[in-house]
């Protein structure tokens, strides 16, 4: 049953910006719209496109009953540049990013409705200034106010061209018992979390996954292995994740984000 209404509307944030630029984007937000906005992160490494594509993926689905929930997902090498910014209309979800690919995966999850362009020099005129590095408070915080206003069509226009798309969860399985993958995100346990989804994991019928000879046995909760030893479990993002029981996967084996070859039996 629907609960939300026009007031409990929610925008959420999801940046690499760490701390600082969040508040000063807040700011923006606020002085334009009284929604409640709710940090999801500012921890996405720098410029990692994907990782806040996963982390935005993961998250938006919980914001339903807000009306339309507006997300601004701000993970942007290409500041500056000629790469647009949009926004994209998709099912109870407005979502406000840079053209990059990392609004994608969740919005075409929901069913894409309508895309906007952002019209900067119309977003600008709120914080009085159009910085060249600083587009989440210059473009996307204005944005995001008026998407939630339901007053899109004031800071942008309708769009019908192509825009960028990632694939979240693109794998290849090596006739060789090889998975070549990627570790999408490691979080602050030193869990290593792939983007090997649990489909894949069942379709293979895999017992355990190995990085340089080390085992990994697969294995439906930290318990079922002694402690300081590694284990593969499917963890709460749907995905396979190496672990280290009371330990760090990504300490322990040197292994940070990025693409990854992984053994399995």
């Amino acid at each position: 049953m629907r609960v939300g209404n026009k007031s409990n509307r929610v925008i959420t944030l999801l940046t690499d910006f760490g701390d600082f630029y969040p508040g000063v984007m807040k700011g923006v937000m606020l002085s334009l719209t009284d929604a409640t906005i709710v940090d999801i992160s500012h921890s996405i490494e720098p410029q990692n496109v994907m990782q806040g594509a996963f982390l935005l993926y993961h998250s938006y689905r919980f914001f339903r009953n807000f009306g339309k929930a507006v997300h601004v997902a701000v993970v942007d090498p290409g500041v500056g540049t000629s790469r647009k910014a949009l926004v994209i209309e998709a099912g109870e979800h407005v979502f406000v990013g840079p053209d990059n690919g990392i609004l994608y995966p969740s919005a075409s999850r929901e069913g894409i409705e309508s895309v906007w362009i952002i019209d900067e020099s119309k977003t600008s005129a709120f914080t009085r200034e159009l910085s060249s590095t600083f587009h989440g408070r210059d473009v996307f915080a204005p944005t995001a106010a008026f998407a939630v206003e339901e007053r899109i069509e004031e800071v942008a226009t309708p769009y019908n061209g192509e825009i960028q798309k990632i694939d979240l969860f693109k794998v290849n399985v090596a006739d060789s018992d090889e998975i070549e993958a990627e570790v999408i995100f490691v979080d602050r346990f030193g869990n290593l979390i792939t983007n090997i989804k649990r489909e894949v994991v069942e379709e293979l019928d895999a017992k355990a996954f190995y990085i340089s000879g080390t085992e990994f046995p697969l294995v439906a909760s930290y318990s079922d292995v002694e402690l300081g030893q590694p284990l593969a479990i499917i963890g709460s993002f749907g995905t396979l994740e190496l672990s280290v029981r009371n330990g760090s996967a990504s300490q322990l084996f040197g292994v940070s984000s990025g693409k990854i070859k992984l053994g399995w039996r």
